[in-house]
């Protein structure tokens, strides 16, 4: 047995009417936010449960939910067979979590299958398995429907009538009319509705007693019902989170939880079998306060391979930071030929080796893509701004994309083509859909306007769709459109006002620790992804830009940097930038692993030869990582450079191409230190890399910036792959092939029913014959004062809680005593190290 505390600390009291409101809350907040397609960004899934030990909320989702947050047994066992958890590792594991299991009885247990996870204890569930149809499919089938013609945002050709000012009511009034029910053998959902208020927050309550849960058990039943409908409520939840960010509010989600909760009821009133209706209401009052004995035992093995299989990983990379070179290379007052910022994710780590290789002369470092440009940003024509900075901090600009004369004559015409392009396209859908002209048209024209084109789209000569920002515009059009940082309209932008810039672009200075000697050459390096047919494409581009590739936001820091008045303020505040100093920016594209300049033009000539210098690095660091990362997708990887880089442009096109690029598969680490730390070691694109020297840094503010927001950003990144590989049937998002888009952007459905689909897809994930990314919690590097560090986890409770509970590591570098890893407890302890 175990000494391990598995069990949740809830408050079980039986609540007062009164008390209801903060429960129901408190369990629409346990659910994860999931943004729409167009804004897709990686989510802890686990986020309703950080302020609770790792331990805990696993035992509380195996016990309640009946899901498991650790992988299965047999792939730990092969992660054993193969040598990739070792007996040490094994042996530190029980030792950390002082286990009184020993070594053998792990080891015997790593052959022992694993119990059946607890069932779920709803009504539906229980008819699940006694009849037949199944009533629960039905029931989220309905409601995903239902909220699918709801919130669409423009796919749908006819669109719902509104029945209601709200989602529950519309709901109710919709289902009065709907005929489905009766064929699922549902004979009455009027008498059920009549007996409930009209409104949400006060059905709950009624649902509840006239279902007969016991009152001390309302918060484990509410969490239950709403995580069975789980992908509307992760949409849900975003809404509620965006509004709670603008200072309102939003209650949907707990609309959307009445509505689940009043089906368990109509379920049951419609059960003409008053002993079954007995039977379940007697086992909720026999529901376990605890995992039985033989779960229990299975838990605690799977949380020590799992840690094994952290300890495993961690002791690799605290041997290579041991063995950092004593010297740094890239010190002293040279200046270097020029200094590429990349985007700290983990497919920028692989580039920034790459180039560093090309030509020593270049120096690299990571921050955040955002590169601390606080704003939206609205691309020509759209109705709509789109966020470019990571979703855990409001905007403070608005800027506008213009043609360059500040949303002028020139702006406003090719802002109407646009949306006249735009408008077309969709009317022209339309047609082709419309049941009057869509056999008609396959017949008389299919063949003829669309063989050719099917044709070379599937060979991947061409890209099937193009992208919405070209609609309508010509190539040479569309390179004069930019950021315009004074540009303003109707419609509320701002741009970034002139007295607020000098500020901005110090916070960018500071929190990239730019110092002198400044080379003549910076080059600000977001990053995007190339696919096509894809409709989580926005997840393979940058987190921190919300979801969008880093294309705007380096050219506003760009523009904000190269700015001779803010340059002008700069000096006055003693930040002296050179005269000759220039501020690149470009975009990564991480699937053909090409840097595009962007605003090239504007260079000035007489940095044409560090210009074409850096563009020839640019050119063989992307040949380099075509070669690694190729290795990863294809079987065989072509001899040529030029066939390198065809295959992966034609990956980037192929609209039957399920795994165009890894995106941040294998992720694992976060390091926060000088480059010289980590540039004698191939991390194999598992970490997210950002520069900080501590010594810089006086009151310590980057580091809080550091600790609150990019390492936080990348946990979310880290456990949303992390949940879609050990729970894909509940926090995957399934079988790519399958994918159909919902709502126009809203997300997706595994084939034409069910749940709205959250996190990954398998393809992303696995090969076809096993995972490709590893299961493990983030390990987070920082070479910073121990008093420091400590004092951040102090002033923000949110991150503490991260580290203290177990939903990630935090080690801390000592340049002259070595690497060490918090405990739970807050002591700092010496971290083991493989082998070397």
């Amino acid at each position: 047995m175990t000494n391990l505390n598995l069990g949740i600390d809830i408050d079980t009291a039986a609540p007062e009417t009164s008390d209801i409101n903060p429960l129901i809350d408190a369990v629409c907040n346990r659910i994860p936010p999931f943004w729409p397609l167009d804004a897709m960004v990686a989510t802890n899934p686990y986020l309703g449960y950080v302020e609770r030990p790792f331990e805990q909320a696993a035992e509380y989702h195996l016990r309640i939910l009946g899901r498991r947050l650790s992988a299965p047994r047999d792939w730990y066992r092969r992660q054993c067979e193969a040598g990739r958890i070792t007996q040490a590792d094994l042996q530190q594991a029980l030792t950390e979590m002082d286990s009184r299991l020993g070594l053998e009885q792990l080891q015997r247990a790593l052959r022992e299958p694993e119990p059946p996870a607890c069932a779920p204890l709803l009504y539906s569930s229980l008819l699940d398995e006694r009849y037949r149809p199944a009533q629960s499919r039905y029931v989220i089938q309905q409601i995903s429907q239902f909220c699918a013609a709801w919130y669409d945002q423009g796919q749908a050709l006819w669109r719902m009538p509104r029945f209601g000012d709200g989602l529950y009511a519309a709901w109710r009034a919709y289902l009065r009319i709907d005929r489905s029910p009766a064929w699922m053998e549902i004979s009455d959902v009027e008498a059920p509705l009549a007996a409930l208020p009209e409104t949400a927050r006060e059905a709950i309550p009624a649902a509840l007693q006239q279902l007969g849960v016991p009152a001390d058990r309302y918060q484990d039943f509410l969490t239950l019902v709403l995580t069975c409908i789980g992908g509307w409520a992760s949409y849900l939840r975003a809404r509620r989170w965006e509004a709670e960010l603008a200072g309102g509010t939003d209650d949907d989600i707990v609309e959307l939880l009445a509505i689940r909760l009043v089906w368990e009821l109509i379920l049951l009133s419609n059960d003409d079998r008053p002993e079954r209706v007995e039977q379940w209401r007697q086992s909720l009052c026999c529901w376990p306060q605890q995992l039985a004995s033989a779960q229990a035992r299975a838990l605690e093995t799977d949380l020590l391979l799992q840690r094994a299989l952290e300890i495993g990983y961690q002791r690799r990379i605290v041997a290579g930071l041991r063995h950092a070179p004593a010297t740094a290379p890239h010190t002293g007052t040279v200046r270097p030929l020029a200094l590429a910022a990349f985007c700290i994710d983990v497919r920028s780590e692989v580039f920034r080796r790459a180039l560093e290789t090309a030509d020593a002369d270049i120096h690299t470092q990571g921050f955040a893509g955002f590169f601390g440009v606080m704003a939206r940003y609205r691309p020509l024509g759209a109705h709509y701004p789109r966020n470019h900075l990571p979703v855990l901090l409001p905007a403070r600009y608005e800027v506008c994309e213009t043609a360059g004369d500040g949303g002028g004559a020139d702006t406003a015409a090719l802002g109407s083509r646009r949306r006249l392009a735009l408008g077309l396209g969709k009317a022209w859908k339309q047609f082709k859909l419309s049941a009057s002209s869509c056999f008609s048209f396959v017949e008389t024209a299919g063949l003829l306007l669309y063989a050719p084109r099917l044709i070379s789209d599937s060979l991947g000569w061409t890209a099937p769709v193009s992208a919405p920002e070209s609609a309508g515009l010509s190539a040479r059009e569309r390179a004069r459109l930019g950021p315009d940082l004074d540009a303003r309209d109707q419609d509320g932008a701002t741009g970034i006002p002139a007295g607020d810039r000098p500020g901005a672009a110090a916070f960018i200075l500071d929190a990239m620790g730019l110092v002198a000697p400044f080379p003549r050459l910076v080059l600000l390096a977001g990053h995007g992804s190339s696919s096509v047919n894809n409709p989580q494409r926005a997840g393979l581009d940058c987190g921190a830009c919300a979801g969008q590739t880093g294309a705007a936001s380096v050219r506003m820091a760009a523009a904000l940097l190269n700015d001779a008045d803010v340059r002008a303020a700069l000096r006055e505040q003693g930040r002296q930038i050179p005269d000759d100093t220039w501020f690149l920016p470009a975009l990564h594209d991480t699937t053909t692993d090409a840097v595009s300049l962007l605003d090239r033009e504007r260079v000035p000539t007489s940095l044409a030869d560090d210009l074409a210098r850096l563009e020839r690095a640019l050119d063989q660091a992307g040949a380099l990582c075509r070669a690694e990362r190729l290795a990863w997708l294809v079987t065989q990887v072509p001899d040529t450079e030029a066939e390198r880089r065809r295959t992966v442009e034609q990956r980037s096109r192929d609209w039957s191409q399920v795994r165009p690029e890894w995106g941040l598969a294998g992720n694992a680490a976060f390091i926060a230190a000088p480059r010289t730390r980590t540039a004698h070691l191939s991390l194999e694109g598992r970490a997210f890399l950002h520069e900080y020297d501590w010594t810089r840094d006086q009151d310590f503010q980057v580091l809080k910036l550091i600790m609150t927001a990019p390492m936080v950003v990348a946990n979310w990144i880290n456990l949303q792959y992390y949940g879609s590989v050990v729970d894909p049937e509940h926090l995957g998002a399934g079988n790519k092939v399958l994918h159909n888009v919902v709502g126009g952007r809203l997300g997706v459905l595994e084939g034409n029913g069910g749940d709205l689909r959250i996190g990954l897809a398998l393809q992303s994930l696995h090969d076809g014959r096993d995972w490709v990314h590893e299961p493990l919690r983030l390990s987070v590097f920082i070479e910073a004062p121990q008093a420091a560090m400590e004092q951040v986890l102090a002033d923000n409770p949110n991150v503490a809680a991260l580290v203290d509970n177990g939903w990630l590591y935090l080690f801390r570098i000592d340049p002259e005593q070595g690497v060490f890893r918090r405990s739970r407890g807050g002591e700092w302890l010496p971290a083991a190290s493989a082998a070397v």
